[in-house]
């Protein structure tokens, strides 16, 4: 059913849980997210990278995940992910996504607010919530490289920035990173305990490939409504179908196979992570 970003997030942690936020390139594993998101009985995030938009093809992508969104039993929005330019973004809205993050993160901070703002005013009559971030996070959203951590978001101009850009979700950095961290990542939970704080939306945590299953099942106790997955998604894709490819080639070039597998690593990704953000949270 249509959802946007900020109503799933609200709602889980209205119910002490953080709401899994998933890369999808393709419609099977979307469907293999929306599956799993359905027997659940949870709702869930679709995002769709910028560069995946701006693709031939892309905005029919964005269509296409908006019918298998709106034809679930549970909520299901579609967000255009780290979107950094305004012309990317209108087609993107007009195609279907109903949330953009406008990241304006790389950016001096009058910058990242005015270019956020301005995002904020594009799509307001058109009830998309914008999520934001400060503090650029290092990594590539789409590519699986071993990063340092970055730098942190400056727990003083948090609320100014929410206020001042419009933002309906904002995206901290706090020891996080996109793509493969170098060691063990460590979450700065003081700091993330004084931007929940200090926030008026629901947080979102970015580059949750490789932090640890403790970390996540406490996170929502901490203002974290979201948190986004590629990576991980990713390997569990290409790493079932790998399996698979060599079986289905010897049996007369089996598509199904090969797409079943592709459903089926999305679905128990999803599954897993929908347990682990929608248990029990840990105590701080």
């Amino acid at each position: 059913m249509r959802s946007n970003v900020a109503e799933i997030a609200a709602d889980a942690l209205d119910a002490r849980s953080a709401a899994p936020a998933l890369t999808a390139y393709d419609t099977t594993s979307a469907l293999g997210a929306i599956h799993a998101a359905e027997d659940a009985g949870l709702g869930i995030i679709l995002l769709v990278a910028p560069r995946s938009a701006a693709s031939r093809g892309g905005l029919e992508l964005i269509g296409s995940l908006r019918v298998l969104a709106d034809a679930a039993s549970v909520p299901v929005a579609v967000q255009l992910d780290h979107a950094k330019e305004t012309s990317l973004i209108a087609a993107a809205v007009d195609a279907g996504a109903d949330s953009v993050l406008a990241d304006g993160s790389a950016l001096p901070l009058d910058d990242n607010i005015a270019f956020v703002s301005s995002v904020v005013a594009l799509v307001a009559q058109r009830g998309v919530p914008v999520e934001a971030e400060l503090g650029h996070l290092a990594g590539d959203e789409d590519r699986a490289y071993a990063v340092e951590v970055g730098g942190f978001t400056d727990v003083g101009r948090v609320s100014a920035f929410v206020r001042d850009t419009g933002a309906a979700l904002f995206a901290p950095a706090v020891g996080n990173a996109h793509g493969l961290y170098t060691g063990v990542p460590e979450l700065h939970w003081e700091l993330l305990d004084a931007i929940r704080d200090a926030s008026p939306v629901p947080l979102v945590l970015h580059g949750a490939s490789g932090i640890g299953r403790t970390d996540l099942a406490r996170s929502a106790a901490f203002g974290i409504g979201k948190v986004n997955f590629n990576t991980e998604l990713r390997t569990a894709i290409l790493g079932r179908i790998t399996d698979v490819l060599p079986s289905a080639r010897a049996d007369g070039e089996d598509m199904l196979a090969v797409l079943g597998a592709w459903h089926d690593a999305a679905y128990g990704f999803v599954s897993d992570m929908l347990a682990l953000l929608g248990g029990p949270r840990r105590a701080p």
